[in-house]
């Protein structure tokens, strides 16, 4: 996410599943979504989870960001919502609006 945002957060690193804490996922997806300040590219896990993002930009970069992460060889998150902080978001990169 450094490479191709220049900027970008570490989200999370564990994840609550049936009540129990689990380190996020090894797996790699891309995907972009909606927030109160903006959209943000984001790297999931296979569940969804968040695990890094991007600043909140406007919608036209972070689907620029989103794809040079698929380009760079990160599949796109097939499902259509993800887990940022406690927060459920729905994806959006293929939204044509």
């Amino acid at each position: 996410m450094f490479e191709v945002a220049g900027f970008a957060m570490l989200t999370l690193t564990t994840k609550k599943v049936d009540g129990k804490f689990q380190p996020v996922g090894e797996e790699e997806f891309a995907a972009v979504i909606s927030s109160a300040d903006g959209h943000v590219a984001v790297i999931v896990d296979k569940d969804g989870f968040t695990k890094a993002q991007s600043k909140a930009v406007e919608k036209e970069e972070a689907i620029s960001i989103y794809k040079k992460l698929r380009e760079a060889g990160i599949l796109e998150y097939p499902k259509k919502e993800i887990q940022i902080w406690s927060e459920t978001r729905p994806t959006i990169q293929n939204n044509t609006e």
